[in-house]
């Protein structure tokens, strides 16, 4: 019904009528994806675990592009939040079309950076890997019972298909790669009801890209193909992109969001 209203309106945004569910929205690549749909017509949930005072600031954010935006609580590592999660985003905008699982550990900045090797593996296996993979059962327990199913959109890494020295991307590899494999094996299941794809994003300027060196920062300028970082906003565009019916025959994809430092 939405390809065709688009089809007699070409001019309609790309999401008019949805509503989106962005998990950690409340900034980042997170409320980039939120304003990203928000101007594509889309209605937002948006989750916070800590950051209210954030998740607030984008809702208004959202509300002064004429869409309505419900702020929710969610941690994704407690069963309970998460099982609750799809009826409630559902209740408050009377349906749910697009469920962006985007929230994950930061173990680069702040008390993250702090913890042990085993501690960081440990936070991004149950943030980021067992948070996404329940979220996304959440996510078809909703969806797939709609007469029109929906979208599912993970988040990876790039390098997880290269490889990268280091410590900290033998603990992002680990866990972003066994995302991208979970959703691919979840995209198989769960179709042709529900499509299930993935972003994977590369040196992007989030909070950690202002703790880094200026040499580091013109090194990764400098060694990517497009010769910059990429901002938040160029992965809200692959989410926005994803979620629309211009991917309705895609799933089990992976986007790469990288200025071509991985091909």
């Amino acid at each position: 019904m939405i390809l065709t209203s688009l089809m007699t309106n070409p001019f309609a945004p790309p999401l008019a009528g949805r509503a989106v569910l962005v998990t950690g929205g409340s900034s980042g690549i997170g409320r980039a994806i939120a304003l990203g749909v928000a101007r594509a017509g889309a209605d937002v949930v948006l989750t916070f675990r800590t950051n209210e005072k954030g998740a607030r600031e984008v809702a208004r954010e959202v509300d002064a592009l004429g869409r309505r935006a419900v702020v929710l609580p969610l941690d994704v590592t407690d069963e309970a939040s998460v099982r609750s999660l799809g009826s409630t985003a559902r209740g408050a905008l009377g349906r749910l079309d697009v469920w962006v699982n985007n929230a994950g550990a930061d173990i680069l900045t702040g008390p993250g950076a702090l913890l042990s090797d085993v501690a960081k593996l440990d936070l991004l296996l149950a943030v980021d890997l067992r948070g996404t993979v329940l979220a996304s059962w959440e996510a078809v327990e909703v969806l797939g019972k709609q007469e029109a199913g929906g979208v599912i959109i993970n988040m990876s890494w790039d390098h997880v298909l290269t490889g990268m020295p280091g410590l900290h991307p033998q603990l992002f590899a680990a866990v972003k790669g066994a995302v991208l494999a979970f959703s691919k094996s979840l995209a198989r299941s769960v179709a042709p009801r529900v499509r299930v794809n993935v972003i994977a994003p590369g040196w992007i300027q989030t909070s950690f890209a202002s703790t880094v060196s200026e040499d580091m920062r013109r090194s990764v300028a400098d060694t990517t193909p497009l010769k910059r970082w990429g901002l938040p906003e160029d992965v809200a565009g692959a989410a926005v992109f994803l979620a629309s019916p211009a991917a309705s025959f895609m799933t089990g994809q992976t986007i790469l969001v990288g200025g071509g430092v991985v091909m």
